[in-house]
């Protein structure tokens, strides 16, 4: 059989053949797309005519189209579906990844023709994309001389190897971590629907006739609001929070500090203080000090607010509290004060009535695209669905996956990838997915999302419609590939639209009855909002600064009991709290050790954060769910990608700079 991967596909907005894709071919067609790359590449750098725009950037960026095309359908499966295979595949392929990016970005002879570019009448969008080429050369080491370069490499090597371990191991301590329960009696207070989700997982996990608590990525699980018995809230938080860190063979404690020494060698390598420093010099931050500042400035406020929700779930506890109860007392209180049950709202937030009634709907509302679903083509796994994404006058946007529910061989959160990248250079569109982590109920029954699960389905499809409305001309550029720190701003805007009157209105209703949400409990729903917020920010606060702790270590300052270590780092930065641990701790902070997506840059949830609440106030102050402000979001940011400074586009949406106050408000943190 040949190899589908080996010819661009034939399938609607180049759709990976999923069908007809096998395992052995990932690694052929990743093996010929390295060579072929690097020929290309070759090619570039021996053409005899002096470096110009065309002969090089151009040619640069029409390089590689197998290698993009294996390594976006390859990776999508290592995050979503991996078999133990796959998994295989990963750990052998991950490293010439990695050597293959210092082979392009330390290459002197390409930099020196890229540094050769006459870029003057050139347009802007030509001008930044030869800028970035430099810019990406400089910060992957093309200055250091040969042994440092052969020190970098072999640095990037392991840290990918590294990474790949880490989270194999994470994902299935997240599996291993489950709790299986024979009674059913155990899960009293939980939703029959939920309790029904338990017993499925149970026997698709092969324990027939008995009830499974799965685990989510973060520490706080969901079952902790509900779950009447303590003690099986206390066997539930201490599963979560000793993964990766309990002595097993899927500990990840040494590999993470592992890592901390690497990064911090490779960051003294490039000339900088330490990886946050390194990190942040690509990052729309202006530096260091300047997202310390900002983290400083919220966490004492935040673990005031916290003290006080404390001082509430105490009372209404009656007796001394501990983690375990936190969630259980925070929903109770809820009810109490507000008269919200958030377990009782969920049979109004049915998985396709959010999805097409809400996300669609309001993306249609503001935008004017619309979604049209293709049941003719098949994906990794038989649980995604597709849809065709058409602008307002009919043409085709592009293409949108959506992949909702958790299973064995899926990785926990949510996130948004692209299979296919826009770029006009190339002729084409977006193929983007959305992945989430639902329970699945026994078939027939419906899929009953929790609030916060509805607003994980509305803030991933913030980031979906950064890729699908991208429209730049390089693909360097397209979509999603902006400043780690920018790229939550838009997918966090779009949550805006969840409680927004005309959507709520249209997609929370009854599964069985198709009732309205009633508009009293909108209302209490809408006060209630800053209760919780001290938590919320305190637990997201100490992962952002156990992360930042982990990257401002010299090598030699790592240390040898990364616990005690946690521990301190988060009294240091005055965020410790005996009844909140971090949202991620050392074993399982995928973001920042399973690979370096986010490594030292776990704060860019908040620091766009504060983009997103001014975005937020300019949709309020022009008016909220209208065209003329959906056609200005997309036109000035949406569409951009990263083809002009990212704080540019904010700047000319908003107007004016970015301050701290709307979201200090927001959170009742002033």
């Amino acid at each position: 059989m040949t190899n589908p991967l080996l010819e661009p596909s034939k399938l609607p907005f180049g759709l990976p053949p999923f069908a007809e894709i096998q395992d052995r071919h990932y690694a052929e067609a990743v093996d010929a797309g390295i060579a072929g790359h690097l020929a290309e590449i070759q090619s570039i750098v021996d053409n005899p005519e002096p470096a110009s725009f065309e002969n090089t950037a151009i040619a640069m960026e029409r390089s590689g189209r197998l290698l993009e095309r294996a390594a976006a359908s390859f990776f999508t499966l290592v995050s979503a579906h991996a078999s133990e295979a796959i998994q295989k595949l990963e750990t052998e392929l991950s490293p010439l990844f990695a050597a293959h990016q210092d082979a392009v970005y330390l290459n002197r002879e390409l930099y020196e023709r890229f540094a050769a570019i006459d870029t003057s009448g050139l347009d802007d969008e030509s001008i930044r994309l030869v800028q970035e080429y430099l810019r990406e050369f400089r910060q992957s080491g093309i200055q250091l001389d040969p042994d440092d370069r052969e020190k970098l490499t072999s640095l990037n090597a392991e840290l990918s190897r590294l990474g790949t371990e880490y989270g194999q191991r994470v994902k299935e301590a997240m599996k291993d971590a489950a709790l299986v329960l024979d009674d059913a009696a155990a899960l009293a207070g939980m939703p029959a629907d939920e309790i029904a989700s338990a017993a499925e997982a149970a026997r698709t996990a092969g324990y027939e006739g008995k009830n499974l608590l799965t685990l989510i990525q973060p520490s706080n699980q969901p079952a902790l609001a509900s779950l009447e018995n303590r003690e099986l809230r206390r066997r539930l938080f201490e599963a979560s929070v000793a993964r990766g860190s309990d002595g097993s063979r899927l500990d990840v404690l040494e590999l993470a500090k592992s890592m901390a020494r690497l990064r911090a060698e490779k960051a003294a390598l490039l000339g900088f203080g330490n990886y946050a420093e390194l990190f942040m010099d690509r990052q729309t931050a202006p530096d260091f000090a300047a997202v310390q500042a900002m983290l400083n400035r919220l966490a004492p406020a935040a673990i005031r607010n916290t003290d006080a929700e404390a001082g509430a779930l105490a009372q209404s506890a009656g007796h001394p509290l501990e983690a375990w109860d936190w969630a259980y007392y925070s929903a109770k209180v809820r009810r109490e004060r507000y008269a919200v049950d958030e377990q009782l709202l969920r049979p109004y937030f049915e998985l396709d009535g959010v999805l097409v009634d809400g996300v669609f709907f309001a993306a249609t509302s503001l935008f004017g695209i619309t979604f049209h679903e293709r049941k003719d083509l098949e994906g990794y796994h038989p649980d995604v669905r597709f849809w065709e994404v058409r602008n307002e006058d009919g043409s085709e946007l592009g293409l949108f996956l959506g992949d909702y529910y958790a299973r064995d061989s899926k990785r926990g959160g949510a996130w948004m990838n692209s299979l296919v990248e826009q770029s006009a250079l190339l002729g084409t569109k977006p193929v983007v997915v959305n992945n989430l982590n639902i329970s699945k109920p026994p078939t027939g029954e419906p899929t009953l999302l929790t609030l916060d699960e509805v607003r994980t389905t509305f803030h991933e499809f913030g980031h979906a419609l950064h890729g699908l409305f991208s429209n730049v001309t390089y693909p360097r550029f397209s979509g999603t590939s902006v400043p780690r720190d920018f790229v939550e701003y838009p997918s966090q805007v779009n949550e805006m639209w969840l409680m927004w009157p005309e959507i709520i209105s249209n997609y929370a209703r009854h599964y069985a009855t198709g009732e309205p949400l009633p508009q009293e409990i909108v209302e209490r729903l809408n006060e209630s909002k800053l209760w919780g917020e001290g938590f919320a920010t305190t637990e997201y606060l100490g992962a952002a600064l156990l992360d930042l702790a982990w990257h401002v270590l010299d090598a030699e300052d790592v240390p040898q009991d990364a616990q005690d270590f946690e521990a301190k780092a988060l009294a240091a930065a005055g965020v410790a709290h005996s009844l909140i641990p971090p949202r991620y701790r050392t074993g399982y902070f995928q973001h920042i050790f399973a690979g370096d997506f986010y490594a030292a840059g776990y704060y860019s949830y908040i620091w766009s954060e504060v983009l997103d609440a001014e975005t937020v106030d300019w949709f309020t102050e022009n008016g909220g769910l209208l065209r003329r402000n959906g056609e200005r979001f997309r036109s000035e940011l949406l569409s951009r990608g990263n083809s002009r400074d990212p704080l540019e586009s904010f700047h000319a949406l908003r107007g004016h700079d970015a301050s701290l106050e709307p979201l200090l408000k927001r959170r009742g943190l002033y």
